[in-house]
């Protein structure tokens, strides 16, 4: 068989397994704490690997290893940034978080933020299903993008059959199974994703004739590919831009799609071996898909090529034509599935959380509260249809091919960060935290991101300087700040706040 006829085997035995996974699922599901906790009865092996899964997104295969081939040794500060957010939110958070969640027995993060502050106008849970309905869709858009692109890098598919193949496949399996479903296919993905970035780093170094050949090739290319200061040196925007990449990780201390899956394990006994695990493989597969990024650069360009030519759509295609050169043609559809897990696993959670928030904490518990739970998986099931084509409609509308993966995530993702992140951390660790403070500071985040994005950073000056930063930091101190004063201010609040001692 040819290495065409071997990729779309690949992709189709990936495709069927999802699909599988999602039938049997539905068969599990038995009323809405299946469809959006599974049941809160998950062990730590399944909450590690699902929330790292989802935590990654098709950037990690595409956006990080096209960082690495770009940037060099610089992109290792998103390693570092990654792994310390995820620690912090295994070891710092995730107990209080699910001892709280617990105690309030709420099956969503609005639900657990309108019983820990007593909202009773339900506030909290209108702002918190309105943001993440509006984050989760354009984060959804463009995983749908990435789905789009990896099927044009890979199978040489046109761009929008790919988006179409791949969104029909999420849709079976997420509207069929829910959370139970999303999280079973997220071992199965994340387990990929891991291996596929232990072995490629490896296979690239043999195929390029050891580890000296790789550096002293990428000096030849650009001494400054193997300087944590990157190609350009340590200049301010290089730091801001450091920092940055540094500070990506704070998105994993709070954001809904994450702490989800805190929510639903079963035992906080889990949570030491699910941090390991999570650890793990956070270094293990970031670390590999950076040096799969430089070794990329060393095999496939020549001192004075600009990458972003040689590489045809870009760094980010670094991955898809690493593959083909180093791997025969049975592997290469192995990788396909791979980047497609990449995708998928961060897709089908966000939808998952999206419908919960619009079917969950608002239709039922602010427009029909009388309504029994029973009733709410089948509009669950629409609800997560109706969001999926919005961020599809959005996908083709305010994307094109050719257009990087990394940074149009970056927006989507911090923008639920710095929304729920420093509303999460405060909720958990002050019992002086009011409900103004809380609401400030979602609202804050909120907003921020889009003023960072389109009006700050374009300000001759200094917006070059709030573009290298990202809008992720800057939005979740001003996040974390106007919580602080306007609780501090909140006189009744405090008196009334609740105790979770």
């Amino acid at each position: 068989m040819d290495t065409n006829t071997y990729k779309i085997i690949g992709v189709l035995a990936y495709l069927a397994v999802l699909i599988i996974i999602g039938v049997l699922a539905s068969r599990r599901m038995k009323d809405v704490r299946d469809y959006y906790a599974a049941g809160k009865q998950l062990n730590f092996w399944a909450v590690a690997f699902s929330a790292r899964a989802t935590g990654e997104s098709g950037w990690l295969l595409l956006g990080l290893t096209g960082m690495g081939a770009l940037m060099g040794a610089n992109a290792f500060f998103v390693v570092l940034g990654e792994t310390l957010g995820v620690a912090g939110a295994w070891l710092l958070m995730s107990r209080r978080f699910h001892r709280m969640t617990e105690k309030f027995d709420a099956i969503t993060i609005p639900d657990y933020l309108e019983r820990r502050f007593g909202d009773e106008k339900q506030h909290l849970r209108k702002v918190a299903a309105f943001c993440l309905t509006t984050f989760v869709t354009i984060y959804v858009s463009a995983q749908i993008y990435a789905t789009g692109q990896a099927f044009s890098d890979f199978l040489d598919w046109n761009f929008y059959v790919g988006i179409a193949v791949g969104f029909t496949v999420v849709m079976v399996y997420s509207i069929s199974g829910g959370f139970l479903a999303v999280v079973w296919s997220d071992i199965f993905q994340g387990a990929l994703m891991f291996f596929g970035l232990l072995i490629l780093p490896i296979a690239g170094v043999i195929h390029a004739g050891g580890v000296d050949a790789v550096v002293d090739g990428l000096n030849a290319i650009d001494p400054g590919l193997m300087s944590l200061g990157g190609p350009e040196g340590w200049t301010t925007k290089t730091i801001l831009t450091t920092i940055g990449l540094a500070l990506i990780g704070v998105g994993f201390l709070g954001s809904p799609q994450i702490f989800v899956r805190f929510l639903a394990l079963r035992d906080e006994a889990e949570i030491n071996k699910g941090a390991a695990v999570a650890i793990i493989w956070t270094l293990i597969a970031d670390s590999g898909a950076v040096l799969t990024g430089m070794i990329g650069r060393h095999l496939l360009t020549q001192p004075g090529d600009k990458v972003e030519v040689v590489l045809n759509t870009g760094a980010e295609a670094v991955l898809p034509i690493m593959v083909e050169t180093v791997f025969p043609g049975v592997l290469v559809g192995l990788y396909i599935a791979i980047v497609l897990s990449a995708i998928m696993s961060t897709v089908d959670s966000l939808l998952v959380v999206a419908s919960s928030a619009a079917v969950r904490d608002y239709y039922q518990q602010v427009k029909n509260p009388g309504m029994p739970d029973n009733e709410l998986v089948s509009k669950s099931r629409i609800a997560t249809f109706i969001i999926a084509l919005i961020a599809l409609g959005v996908a083709l509308v305010a994307t094109s091919p050719g257009q990087t993966v990394f940074w149009f995530v970056v927006f989507g993702w911090s923008g639920i960060a710095a929304t729920f992140c420093p509303t999460v951390i405060l909720s958990v660790f002050w019992k002086g935290f009011t409900k103004r403070g809380a609401l400030g500071a979602m609202l804050t985040g909120f907003l921020m991101v889009p003023i960072l994005k389109f009006g700050v950073s374009k300000i001759d000056g200094i917006g070059e300087y709030f573009g290298a930063i990202t809008e992720l930091p800057p939005a979740f101190v001003a996040s974390m700040l106007v919580g602080v004063l306007l609780s501090i201010t909140d006189e009744d609040g405090r008196a009334k706040a609740e105790t979770w001692d």
